[in-house]
């Protein structure tokens, strides 16, 4: 049997020594490592083990280590060794990806569980790839997720590693940018895909019936129970629960999700024996569930154990040149959902589009798709056919513009210079064609950049 490998980064000698003898013990293959330079030249993207590294540290610190070792491979477990007073430090490196943090002093037990959790996962990342790599499968998740952008294609990278696992995952992103599309797809790719998706709205569960709703009951555990019933984890045994909007579970009933996730075990309302839960969940929010914690609304102990795994997924803002994409995969679905041929669309529509604030996200932009494709949308009349020489040739100068500025994402200098014009020129043409200047990137931006 091959043993798990560690690199353990601490500037320490005494702690750093202890430590490795530790983990030697409880079976692990540990390299002491005095700076993160050095773990850094031995993590590449093959690496098949985990990293514990110092948060404090002189020269490159454990924060930086962590970026840094992402930047070659993102799913390489990292986790932080911190001080009592940082863990506002640690609530923002599990933010930038960190597996885990454990806090001084810790007990060497603590560090040997999260480490067993963390190298399993590791090598199920790995193997996966091994899998995909030999047997070239394919996968819908580009069609379910699409964009070019970088966020959205470390998304996807993401979501494969993670599917592959079974570690309990946290999903956050704003309303309506398809939280729950990505929970399926991560069911859909795991090796629980044929067993139930058990979705579970958090804000919508009745107070009165939700622990019998979640755990079940049986015959005669309250007034109305007239025969014994499965709650909703029972019926996602082997497969998938998704906790859609977490953070709205009230307080009580968080100790309780705790307890099922720490033992993976249910008891239902009026009985006395346990009932073994082999299921995988998956947690949803649209708010920050770590500033959640430090008003007291969420439990701190919960959010670390839902957040093994996370995945962000950004909302249109953060990625405007994924938009006229999305909106013609969008309009694909619509006609072919409502039988009616494709309308084309011309690219000052596009234009618009990508321009737009979408505080609804995809769910926003799905609407107006729907829209366009049934002859609603206001936004798609062109220049009458009947118009003058030069209202269409305003128009056509007017959708070169939009359809040039999408396709550079709105950065300015590669815009003009594609058109062959002036910055100046672009400018004035822009306002005289009433196109957005939300569409540039980056205003600052000068003819001599």
């Amino acid at each position: 049997m091959s043993m798990h490998r560690v690199l353990l980064v601490d500037d320490d000698d005494t702690m750093r020594h202890s430590t490795a003898q530790a983990l030697e013990l409880a079976g692990f293959e540990v390299e002491p490592l005095s700076s993160a330079e050095e773990a850094l030249a031995l993590a590449g993207p093959g690496f098949d083990g985990a990293v514990v590294s110092d948060i404090r540290m002189p020269g490159m610190d454990g924060m930086s280590l962590l970026s840094a070792l992402h930047d070659v491979d993102a799913e390489i477990p990292v986790i932080l060794v911190t001080g009592h007073a940082e863990v506002q430090l640690a609530v923002a490196a599990m933010r930038h990806g960190a597996y885990d943090f454990i806090e001084k002093p810790f007990v060497v037990q603590e560090l040997v569980s999260v480490l067993r959790r963390a190298v399993d996962h590791r090598g199920l990342v790995i193997e996966n790839r091994r899998l995909r790599a030999v047997a070239g499968k394919r996968d819908d998740i580009e069609a379910r997720l699409p964009g070019r952008t970088q966020l959205m294609v470390e998304l996807r990278y993401r979501l494969r590693a993670i599917g592959a696992s079974d570690a309990d995952t946290l999903i956050i992103g704003p309303t309506g940018v398809g939280k729950e599309v990505v929970a399926r797809a991560l069911h859909d790719i795991s090796p629980r895909a044929g067993k139930p998706f058990v979705a579970i709205n958090c804000a919508a569960l009745p107070e009165a019936l939700i622990e019998s709703e979640l755990f079940g009951h049986e015959a005669g555990a309250f007034p109305g129970a007239l025969r014994p019933r499965f709650g909703k984890f029972e019926h996602a045994r082997g497969g998938t629960v998704l906790l859609d909007e977490i953070g709205q579970m009230p307080v009580e009933l968080q100790a309780k999700l705790l307890r099922v996730l720490q033992d993976r075990v249910i008891t239902r309302l009026g009985a006395n024996e346990p009932v073994p839960l082999d299921v995988r969940f998956i947690a949803t929010s649209k708010t920050d569930l770590a500033e959640a914690v430090a008003k007291g609304r969420f439990r701190e102990d919960l959010y670390w154990r839902l957040n093994v795994a996370a995945l962000h997924v950004p909302p249109l803002s953060a990625r405007r040149e994924d938009i006229p994409l999305l909106f013609l995969h969008l309009v694909r679905e619509s006609a072919a959902r409502h039988g009616v041929a494709e309308r084309e669309i011309p690219p000052a529509h596009l234009a618009a589009l990508a321009a737009g604030d979408w505080p609804g996200n995809v769910r926003e932009l799905r609407n107006q798709s729907e829209r366009f494709v049934l002859g609603l949308d206001p936004m798609q009349a062109a220049a009458p056919q009947g118009a003058r020489l030069a209202e269409r040739m305003a128009e056509y100068e007017r959708s070169q513009i939009a359809s040039a500025i999408t396709a550079h994402g709105g950065r300015l200098k590669a815009v003009y210079e594609t058109l062959g014009i002036s910055r100046k020129t672009l400018y004035e043409k822009m306002q005289k064609h009433g196109l957005d200047r939300r569409l540039i990137l980056d205003p600052a931006e000068s003819d001599d950049d």
